[in-house]
């Protein structure tokens, strides 16, 4: 099952290079970096070391994903996501990816409580917005989630059946939520989580984003029922 993967990124280019590098050969066939309006070198670099770029002016995690899902190529049958900041570690891919070709799930989280993140990678107050989200799906939709990770793989046809429309904060969290409602078989497993290499996290690294993403996420929790 061939598979692509998605990085979404805004002005990374000081580590975009790096969390290329680490994806080891041959894990995906193709690589994309969903370029969200970036005034640096992001595209540039991404361009130079191999992977394909979409451009999305529109800010929003969702917009640019979506964007770059709508470029995928027809063969491709699995779609994972990463982050751009080299937070997470692009070798432990197979984690995410075997559950679907084994026929095991039809998306995979990856759980970074799961998987014991490092000392101040998870920042206070993204591990309380992740217990806030997890335990209002679980009072709401009865399912026991650990957390609202980004880096993540879905079966592409399960992706289509979700009609993801979220442009924004609430991208991971529709996805999980629709899921769930759709019967997909929905699986989390631990991966690593590491301080960023490079610059200020988008949202959590500024506090003004991080409360206007946490509104938008509990939101989407009753809207999305």
């Amino acid at each position: 099952m061939h598979a692509a993967l998605i990085i979404p990124a805004l002005n990374e280019e000081e580590c975009i290079a790096t969390t290329l590098a680490g994806i080891p050969e041959g894990m995906f066939r193709y690589v994309i970096v969903a370029d969200n309006g970036s005034t640096d070198r992001t595209a540039e670099i991404a361009t130079a070391n191999g992977a394909l770029v979409s451009f999305e002016p529109e800010r929003g995690y969702g917009a640019t994903c979506l964007k770059a899902i709508a470029l995928l190529p027809a063969d491709v049958e699995i779609v994972a996501f990463l982050q751009a900041d080299g937070s997470e570690d692009a070798s432990e891919s197979p984690r995410l990816l075997d559950p679907i070709r084994r026929n095991e799930a039809d998306l995979v989280l990856g759980s970074r409580p799961l998987g014991n993140p490092e000392p101040g990678a998870l920042l206070p107050h993204q591990a309380f917005g992740n217990w806030l989200a997890c335990t209002l799906i679980r009072l709401v939709y009865r399912h026991r989630y650990t957390d609202l990770g980004p880096f993540r793989a879905i079966r592409r046809s399960s992706l289509e059946t979700l009609m993801m429309r979220d442009r924004n904060y609430g991208w991971t969290i529709e996805m999980q939520i629709r899921a769930l409602q759709l019967g997909l078989r929905v699986i989390e497993v631990p991966v690593s989580y590491g301080v960023r290499r490079a610059g200020v996290n988008k949202v959590s690294g500024q506090w003004r984003s991080s409360l206007r993403a946490g509104w938008i996420i509990v939101a989407k929790v009753f809207a999305l029922r």
